[in-house]
């Protein structure tokens, strides 16, 4: 039990009405899950609002109520504080529910784009082949050193966060790292953290379903480098026209990686293939299994991101080059019959023809490049068309099919992309929603040394069709169907 006073340290308190020198239980934000003693906090979400709960919060034992506006049915026995913003005050609610655990150990939290995944996911590699315990809060999976849990957002709620950085400390986990997304930071998730570190990667066309427009997306993955405190630093990558602008304002230590401009940490791509790059950083070549100039880059923020928490740069060096990639990033196989079919997660825009491109340099060109794509549904629908542009751009062949159309018509989302295909590629493209039957249209199309990209899912293994989610994994379809073929 805690006491309802001490939990609400640091929160923007407006008014009280009631003792705030109770016992609480826990904390919640979804009323279904209160209990006795709980304390729930109305939060105002996209699809609902929870200030219509409160008083189902209060039948099933809510003893406090935090709330932005307080109810007209005030009840006796139950205390409302009316704070400035719920968001906000869950967050530090949360920190101070679980004693802060987040300044207990060093937390880096990695912005933009694309690459989040990806950096968080070999820091966390890196960081353990160096001896260290480490923990991760990604889009793909949430680790407590050893132990893995399963991740149902890129940036959990709060409380989530601080539950599991509160293992983190039990299990003695010294450095974590942790995907920021937009949505987490304008949600205020992440306001209540103390960051050692922030990394941003780069910034393109996306989630444009929920900011309105892209100078807010832009500003509010700012506003997270903009809080960070002196004693912090940023990693920017200013080959990003971004880049710079992320360390506007900013009060932490500025740091900077890039290939093609001055920065701290600088690459030169030695050699590109399918097995992995030689590169060579400052002033040292390394060899690395990762594939692609999008994957240098994210070499380079790992590198940069463990100099400043304190690696040796050699040693950095030398357990980079033993880095395996992530699941659904660039994951490939090849068949006996010399056919390379590649799974990666490319969803948006610039990450679909950074892989287009990578796949392209390390062609020989006298082989065709099949493109599976799709585009996910109740999401951001100004980007459909231009991925289809994209992929019947920089392939031999695009074949049009379902992402996660979730509740919307499969040919609508079909429709929208087409209209992106200029009338000089439609001779390129096919039109197959189903998902499995794409992928398996794509196999039966290749020829011995063609390349299979199958883009957008990556490392999930579901698809959601009507709000239900069916088991479903690229990699796991790909390499069955061509098994079959090749009997």
């Amino acid at each position: 039990m805690k006491i309802l006073k001490d939990i609400l340290y640091k929160a923007a308190i407006e008014s009280v009405t009631g003792s705030t020198d109770i016992s609480i239980q826990k904390i919640e934000f979804d009323s279904r899950k209160v209990e006795s003693n709980d304390v729930f906090v109305a939060i105002r979400g996209s699809l609902s609002d929870g200030h219509d709960y409160i008083e189902k919060a209060i039948q099933l034992g809510a003893k406090a109520v935090i709330c932005d506006t307080l109810p007209e049915n005030i009840q006796k026995d139950v205390t409302y504080v009316q704070v400035k913003d719920t968001n906000t005050a869950l967050a530090f609610m949360a920190a101070n529910y679980f004693e802060d655990p987040s300044s207990k150990l060093k937390l880096v939290g990695v912005t933009g784009t694309n690459g989040k995944t990806t950096i968080a996911s070999l820091l966390f590699q890196l960081f353990k082949k160096a001896g260290f315990k480490v923990g991760l809060l990604s889009t793909v999976k949430i680790m407590v050193d050893d132990k893995e849990y399963p991740a149902t957002h890129t940036t959990p709620d709060s409380i989530t966060i601080n539950h599991y950085l509160n293992e983190m400390i039990e299990a003695g986990v010294t450095h974590c790292f942790m995907e920021v997304s937009s949505h987490g930071i304008h949600q205020k998730r992440t306001e209540a953290l103390h960051f050692t570190g922030g990394i941003f990667t780069n910034l393109s066309h996306d989630h444009l379903d929920y900011h309105p427009t892209f100078a807010e997306y832009r500003d509010v993955k700012k506003s997270f480098f903009d809080s960070l405190p002196k004693t912090a630093f940023v990693l920017s990558n200013i080959d990003d026209k971004n880049g710079t602008v992320m360390l506007q304002n900013t009060v932490a230590r500025k740091f900077t990686y890039a290939l093609k401009s001055y920065a701290d940490f600088k690459a030169t791509i030695l050699e590109s293939q399918l097995s992995g790059l030689l590169l060579k950083i400052n002033d040292n070549e390394v060899w690395v299994k990762l594939i692609g100039t999008f994957n240098a880059y994210n070499v380079l923020a790992i590198y940069g991101t463990a100099v400043e928490l304190g690696l040796d740069s050699l040693e950095a060096l030398r357990l980079l080059s033993d880095l395996e990639s992530v699941s659904g990033r660039f994951q490939y196989i090849v068949t006996d019959s010399k056919v390379t079919a590649i799974v990666d997660y490319a969803h948006t825009p610039d990450a679909l023809e950074n892989v287009l491109k990578t796949v392209d340099d390390i062609r020989t060109k006298n082989e065709q490049l099949i493109t599976v794509v799709g585009c996910g549904g109740n999401r951001d629908k100004t980007k459909r068309p231009i991925m289809a542009k994209i992929a019947t751009d920089l392939s031999d062949k695009a074949i049009l099919t379902s992402d996660n159309p979730r509740n919307e018509d499969p040919e609508v989302i079909l429709d929208e992309m087409e209209q992106g295909v200029e009338a000089h590629n439609y001779k390129k493209i096919l039109r197959i929603t189903d998902r499995k039957q794409a992928i398996k249209t794509a196999c039966q199309l290749a020829q011995p040394n063609d390349i299979i990209l199958i883009a957008g899912k990556g490392h999930e293994t579901y698809q959601e069709i009507n709000g239900v989610r069916h088991h479903f994994d690229d990699m796991e379809t790909v390499k069955e169907i061509l098994v079959q073929l090749n009997k």
